[in-house]
């Protein structure tokens, strides 16, 4: 079950928010998701080196916000915030004409991140780094910086291979079926000359004990255990 659910998915009522934050009429709906789709590969490739983790987009009546995740906050403003405005007016063209206002919030430790981690792992590999060798280097950065776990899945034509296959290294606990659990999922390509190559990366984060525990019941006792 939890290998072949997504985890952020699998989670979403529990401890996860949706990446789309906006309700439609049936009529409006199609409209709004493929709209969502092209601002979200819009952004995705003009920021391409900026280390994106996720884009969260919220509608109200006339009006659009993108919030971007970023581990370089730098690069998606540009100087004097050139590149903000820029990326404002063609989101407005994209969902014809409605105004936008682009947020971005700094991710303090991209190592704590999936999808930034995939993306990382991918970046080497193209870069012609053994897949081994970027997997277990990334593994061993990211329990460094406090994951209480990590699993990386390579699969393709690892190393130049003929035959595709797949490889993956884990360190720590990934309990995928428990949903308290904070895990964290990252999905991302490595584009080679033999081919693609996936990456996928599951990070297990640490519990937050501040938030409210489901209450314990008490299981009735019959009147024999009693005695």
């Amino acid at each position: 079950m939890g290998q072949k659910v997504n985890p952020i998915g699998y989670r979403l009522a529990v401890n996860r928010e949706w990446r789309s934050r906006w309700y439609a009429s049936p009529k409006e709906l199609p409209d709004f998701l493929h709209s969502d789709l092209k601002i979200r590969a819009y952004v995705k490739d003009k920021l391409k080196l900026a280390a994106v983790s996720k884009i969260v987009i919220e509608r109200a009546w006339n009006s659009i916000r993108v919030t971007i995740y970023t581990a370089r906050p730098g690069i998606v403003i540009g100087r004097k915030g050139t590149e903000i405005e820029k990326m404002t007016e063609e989101i407005s063209k994209m969902s014809g004409g409605k105004s936008v206002k682009i947020d971005i919030q700094e991710i303090k430790t991209p190592e704590l991140d999936a999808q930034l981690v995939a993306e990382n792992v991918a970046l080497q590999i193209e870069r012609r780094i053994s897949f081994r060798r970027a997997m277990k280097k990334t593994i061993q950065t990211s329990m460094e910086f406090g994951a209480e776990g990590i699993k990386i899945r390579c699969a393709g034509r690892l190393g130049g291979a003929e035959i595709s296959r797949a490889e993956w290294y884990r360190e720590g606990k990934i309990p995928l079926h428990t949903l308290r659990t904070p895990i964290d999922y990252g999905f991302a390509e490595a584009n080679t000359v033999y081919g693609k190559i996936g990456v996928k990366c599951w990070l297990c984060k640490k519990e937050d004990t501040s938030a409210p525990q489901p209450e314990k019941r008490l299981e009735p006792v019959s009147g024999d255990a009693a005695a």
